[in-house]
């Protein structure tokens, strides 16, 4: 069984949990996830099962986009609730909106990242999880994303007593991009501590979360490949071919094709045979031929 599963990750589950219970609802080892959401985090988590588990950085490559909360007045060690609480600068006056809605647009376009210490990037073969749980700090790398847009949803909210004010967003952003980082970062334009409060995944991969399925719901359904879209919705954004018999000769032993025979010109072509999709090839301006990128399915 191959395909792609739209899944609607819960909270208090990694996204590791969600791919062990998928290979035991597939009975299959091949799976894989297509963004991490953290175990306080739900929405959208696109799944490969099988052959798809070769296109999972194309759909990685799409836009996300979130729904969230950002509360000033504190910060954590996690950048949200589950961390302990580093810095308080309560807000005795509360931000206009306006005045927020502006900072956030700054914000918006090409960025520069820091990622948090509690974050699975790797320095030197380590995760910064680890660094941080053993008290120890690293120099991070900088992560260049792109923030499309970021606005207020509504009005915020100021609680006069706790000294604390919520503001209510939605983020549309590149993969890589670190919204809890996103959320800290406008505090500290503001002047303020600030913390990710709430966060839910709307988009990724392509799909929304009208689109999604529970655990729950797939370990009920009465035919399981119902459930999975084809390999082809990771690629829907590139241009295809259907190969001749004998160009699938050709690349199905790893072959290069010539491009005057392809009638495209496109950088990154999918290449399909008896309607399925095989390989996606990239040109080579060198040797002027299109190379395998990704082989997918070579069966008969």
């Amino acid at each position: 069984m191959d395909g792609i599963l739209p899944l609607f990750k819960e909270r208090n589950m990694t996204s590791n949990d969600a791919v062990i219970k998928c290979r035991r609802i597939f009975k299959t080892k091949r799976v894989g996830h297509s963004g991490t959401l953290d175990p306080n985090v739900d929405g959208v988590l696109p799944i490969c099962i099988g052959k798809a588990t070769k296109v999972v950085n194309y759909l990685m490559e799409s836009g996300k986009k979130y729904r969230g909360q950002v509360t000033l007045g504190f910060a954590t060690t996690t950048e949200d609730l589950d961390g302990e609480i580093v810095s308080k600068s309560l807000i005795e006056k509360p931000f206009s909106d306006s005045e927020i809605q502006k900072v956030m647009d700054s914000m918006t376009g090409n960025i520069v990242q820091i990622p948090p210490m509690y974050s699975a990037v790797k320095v030197n073969g380590k995760r910064l999880y680890e660094y941080a749980r053993a008290g120890e700090t690293v120099e991070r790398p900088q992560r260049h994303v792109n923030i499309k847009s970021f606005k207020m949803i509504g009005e915020s909210e100021f609680d006069e007593n706790q000294g604390l004010q919520k503001i209510n967003f939605e983020v549309e952003c590149s993969k890589g991009t670190y919204v809890r980082t996103l959320a800290v970062d406008l505090g500290k334009k503001l002047g303020v501590s600030a913390v990710m409060s709430d966060l839910t995944r709307l988009q990724s991969g392509g799909f929304d979360l009208s689109q999604t399925i529970s655990l729950s719901e797939l370990e009920n359904a009465d035919n399981l490949e119902d459930k999975l879209f084809p390999i082809s919705y990771a690629l829907k954004g590139l241009d295809s071919i259907s190969l001749t018999d004998f160009q699938w000769k050709i690349v199905k032993n790893g072959g290069f094709l010539q491009p005057k025979y392809l009638k495209k010109s496109s950088p990154v072509i999918v290449l399909n045979y008896k309607n399925k999709t095989r390989a996606v090839y990239k040109f080579d301006e060198d040797k002027k031929v299109y190379k395998p990128q990704t082989m997918i399915d070579l069966t008969d």
